[in-house]
């Protein structure tokens, strides 16, 4: 097996994510009751017998830094075996942001060199999948490739927005020389979209990223470095064929909750087995689920230290939410030690950790459906989204497509009407 050494990029915030991430890298966003997003890349490593990593963080990275803690869940501990955390350097210059994903490992050259690889594994601590990077490897070996791209197939309709290549692919075989690589263009030219995942030979990837010049820089490797790769270099498109979900967006993040809960979906995490830090939110100390005899349960994910006496449907509870008897909740998701007191109804809502519904509220549920004045097109689709650490008091209404940042009490809500497309802050 050749020496591998694994760069996550895990420190970027996504605005399409709201307040979700408004002191959270992307890479830490809660996922499906026990996880962060990148437990899934992480996992995957494990899995894959790559113990060597390096996560480079950047954006409100303290959470991340708590999950991640010594590595440990991930058996990233030992001789030769490690996690390392990288916040952003410019060498022996002053500290400074990470100014896009080449830049990111640019930055880090020294830290890959230290570790003497073979091959260089770059990948994305944002997506939620299943993949043994083994069996990427073999391929790229087999090819004699200097660089490898991981692709998955998505529909036309919504290719343009990722990063495409056109591959050389013949009919069953796993991937084959990419011949074109476009970043998000507007007529699509294939179907196969970027996973974020590169295979370099460290020369190669070495010699790249010296090119990069104040006159000509070379931030990111899918908008500045790619597309000019095929041709001059030996260059391979690998497909995968496994579930992906895409959590860029808010609407993107609910439906693979939603997969989930689906139970033909191929989302399966029992058997992926993933792997979390269970001290972080201690997930580890939770008492037993909880389901009272006034319960009314549908499709609904349960974790340590629920308490539940109200009707959950289509749902996923995160541990220590509490919902309350005459409560109900519908097509949501609550994060940790959030409580719905009894008589409110919400939903499509996303909740952050320690939000507490107080008693009657309704939340998502007016109509008629109005898009969010400042984001349309992140809330359009019937969603309500509501920062950590917020009290809603009883009896008040918030309509569907509203935005309420964190930390807001009582003195926020002063008419207790919070009309569809609002933002609260």
């Amino acid at each position: 097996m050749p020496n591998i050494v694994a760069l996550i990029l895990a420190g970027g915030r996504v605005d399409e994510l709201s307040v979700l991430t408004s002191d959270r890298p992307k890479s830490a966003v809660p996922f499906a009751g026990l996880y962060r997003v990148i437990d899934f890349a992480l996992s995957n490593l494990l899995h894959s017998r790559i113990g060597r990593v390096g996560i480079l963080s950047q954006y409100h990275s303290a959470s991340l830094i708590t999950h991640i803690g010594t590595g440990q869940s991930w058996d990233l501990v030992g001789r030769h075996r490690r996690a390392t955390l990288l916040p952003p350097s410019s060498g022996h210059k002053n500290w400074d942001w990470y100014r896009g994903t080449a830049d990111a490992v640019a930055q880090n050259m020294e830290f890959i060199m230290d570790n003497e690889p073979d091959l260089v594994l770059i990948l994305s601590g944002d997506h939620i999948y299943h993949m043994d990077y083994q069996e990427l490897v073999d391929f790229h070996m087999d090819h004699k490739a200097e660089i490898t791209v991981g692709f998955v197939q998505v529909p036309l309709p919504e290719a343009h927005r990722f990063g495409l290549g056109r591959i050389d692919k013949k009919r069953g075989q796993p991937g084959g020389r990419l011949l074109e690589y476009r970043e998000k263009p507007e007529v699509p030219i294939s179907p196969w979209a970027s996973l974020t995942i590169y295979l370099f030979r460290p020369q190669v990837l070495f010699e790249i990223l010296n090119r990069s010049t104040p006159e000509n820089p070379l931030f990111e490797f899918g908008r500045d470095i790619l597309p000019g790769l095929p041709g001059a270099y030996r260059v391979f498109g690998y497909t995968f064929s496994g579930f992906w979900g895409y959590t860029r967006t808010l609407d993107e993040y609910w439906q693979t909750h939603m997969d989930l809960l689906n139970p033909g979906s191929r989302l399966r995490l029992r058997d992926w087995q993933i792997r979390t830090n269970l001290d972080h939110e201690r997930i580890a100390e939770r008492q037993p689920v909880r389901v009272g005899e006034t319960a009314r349960l549908e499709q609904v994910l349960l974790t340590p230290g629920c308490e539940v006496h109200g009707r959950v449907r289509h749902s996923v509870l995160f541990p220590g939410v509490v919902v309350e008897k005459g409560a109900q909740v519908e097509d949501s998701i609550l994060f940790f030690d959030t409580v719905v007191e009894a008589g409110t109804r919400l939903r499509r809502v996303i909740s952050d950790k320690r939000v507490t519904f107080g008693e009657g509220c309704r939340v998502g549920w007016e109509e008629p459906l109005v898009p969010n004045r400042l984001e349309p097109r992140l809330l359009s689709s019937g969603l309500t989204v509501v920062g950590h650490n917020t009290y809603v008091p009883a009896g008040t209404r918030v309509g569907a497509h509203c935005v309420l940042h964190p930390h807001l009490d009582r003195q926020a809500f002063p008419s207790g009407h919070l009309p569809s497309g609002e933002v609260l802050s």
